[in-house]
């Protein structure tokens, strides 16, 4: 058995489609508390374990940066311990945005971090966590998730352009949707390989291709489900938030290609899927 922490997330279900799996949601373990979800672990003794859960709400961390640590750091770290006390392999999911964002070059796993934000910083600080704890583990950071589930860049750009004839949107963050289901895939996969060969630990990128910006997503969004919708590109200061983004999201695959025989997805094709399953193909 596979224990997944999340249940309403957007790769957390793509993973509960997968046989073997069992995923845990906030009621059965809550990861504000990070000793229960240690315990869990000890409990279930499951054959291995994935990190699906997260604070996610990147603007809100501003204002929220302890209770973001507590459960993007604290949580996946005595995970990880408890995974490694049983020897077990443990898979957590991570982001671009430990990054600054600068350049243009795709950024590589033993790149040097430098987030921007309380997002990112503690998104980094469970990634440490994690490294220091040892044992069979991996650290996939990934970028723009979307699905069918949830609230996400995909549904909103279905909302508002069923309602706007001309909509803008931010063209100068660079980067690639991933598709949850190829994330959950790849998490299976990599703790898979991670059982029979713990000498693969270590950090990894899994990002989609081929590089867009999110106008560039969103004209891609309209045409495939057929909506005349304009996109209108705009830098990122036209459109301030709270925390601020990268403006280079690219993630160089080439570690995990190499290690895991496992390569970036083809966002396109994720796409037309995604808008099937929401009814939405043209």
């Amino acid at each position: 058995m596979i224990l997944v922490f999340g249940q309403t997330g957007q790769v957390a279900q793509e993973l509960a489609r997968h046989d073997g799996v069992t995923c845990l949601g906030r009621t059965q373990a809550d990861l504000s508390d990070p000793a229960a979800c240690a315990a869990v672990i000890s409990e279930m003794r499951p054959t291995a374990v994935i990190n699906a859960a997260a604070y996610t709400a990147v603007d809100k961390a501003e204002t929220e940066e302890a209770l973001a640590q507590v459960i993007n750091a604290e949580a996946p770290a005595a995970m990880a311990q408890a995974c490694a006390a049983l020897g077990i392999p443990f898979v957590t999911l991570s982001t671009d945005y430990v990054f600054d964002g600068s350049g243009t070059r795709a950024w590589r796993p033993d790149d040097c971090p430098a987030p921007l934000n309380a997002y990112g910083r503690s998104k980094l600080a469970g990634e440490m966590a994690v490294v220091a704890a040892g044992g069979s583990f991996a650290v996939l950071r990934t970028s723009w998730v979307v699905s069918a589930h949830g609230q996400n860049f995909i549904k909103t750009m279905l909302r508002l352009g069923a309602e706007r004839a001309r909509l803008t949107i931010v063209a100068d963050q660079i980067g690639a949707p991933t598709p949850a289901r190829d994330i959950a895939a790849t998490c299976l996969e990599v703790a898979r390989q991670l059982a029979s060969d713990p000498g693969k630990a270590g950090i990894y990128h899994y990002g989609g291709s081929p590089e867009t910006s999110w106008a560039g997503f969103a004209e891609a969004i309209f045409s495939r489900a057929g909506i005349a919708c304009e996109v209108a590109g705009i830098p990122s200061s036209d459109y301030p938030t709270p925390a601020q983004r990268p403006l280079n999201s690219r993630l160089d695959c080439t570690t995990l290609e190499t290690v895991f025989g496992l390569y970036p997805p083809d966002w396109q094709i994720g796409l037309d899927a995604i808008l099937k399953d929401l009814g939405e193909s043209a």
